[in-house]
């Protein structure tokens, strides 16, 4: 039960911070974001805890984010717009692997404390190369294909009414996707069949639930928007 406790807590800040970095910095506070999921979400993905009965990885909430912060940029901005926040994910994932591969090269000091801190970011970081490949391709083809789905199904549906349409049906398919190909990448051959099979569906099942939650999220900063509450950082 406490993992799960610790789930809802981890699902609340992430929404709540994104939320609020849009309302106090505007567009740039979900640029901001990206980056900030992206990274962090590819660190916990290596982690595997049980949740609600089933084995999983972290790293969902704050990926599926990712998909929250895209489908505000093409609600209340547009396609460009939102395209933009993807390309800056990509650029800062790939930072962020090359950097930390150069750093985990150094040699550490020779006190006790010091060489298991280091030995354990390299745990970490060796892994993280596959980990990282695994990402950017999943989250290159699944966040442009979402971009893309939010505007298809914003031209069918364009009122304000069938915002849950564009949102839950772009973010769902698209989930599918960066799925199944962060998946096949990442842990093929590192986990039995059975278990891979287990954390893809619990995968997916958790990043469905996250996507229909944050649906009132974009009725509510399309209302932000209309009322001229946001807070836009301006040149």
């Amino acid at each position: 039960m406490r993992n799960e406790l610790l789930w809802v807590l981890m699902l609340l800040v992430n929404f709540g911070a994104i939320m609020f970095a849009y309302k106090k910095f505007g567009k740039i506070g979900l640029y901001i974001w990206i980056p900030i999921s992206t990274i962090l979400a590819n660190i916990q993905v290596v982690l595997l805890v049980d949740l609600f009965g089933v084995g999983t990885t972290l790293g969902n909430i704050l990926y599926a984010g990712g998909f929250l912060v895209t489908d505000i940029l093409s609600e209340n901005y547009g396609e460009k717009e939102a395209k933009r926040a993807v390309k800056l994910g990509i650029f800062s994932l790939i930072t962020m692997v090359v950097i930390m591969k150069i750093a985990v090269l150094f040699i550490p000091t020779n006190v006790e404390e010091g060489l298991r801190n280091f030995e354990s970011i390299r745990l970490i970081f060796d892994f993280m190369p596959r980990i990282a490949l695994a990402g950017l391709v999943a989250y290159t083809f699944s966040q442009f294909h979402d971009v893309w789905a939010y505007q298809f199904w914003k031209n069918k549906f364009p009122a304000k009414k069938h915002i849950w349409i564009r949102n839950n049906f772009s973010t769902m398919i698209s989930q599918l996707f960066d799925n199944i190909i962060f998946t096949l990448i990442a842990f093929w051959g590192v986990y039995p069949m059975n278990i891979l099979l287990q954390i893809f569906a619990s995968t997916y099942i958790i990043k469905i639930i996250v996507a229909t939650c944050d649906t009132p999220f974009v009725y509510l900063a399309r209302e932000w928007k209309e009322r001229d509450m946001i807070e836009e950082i301006n040149d």
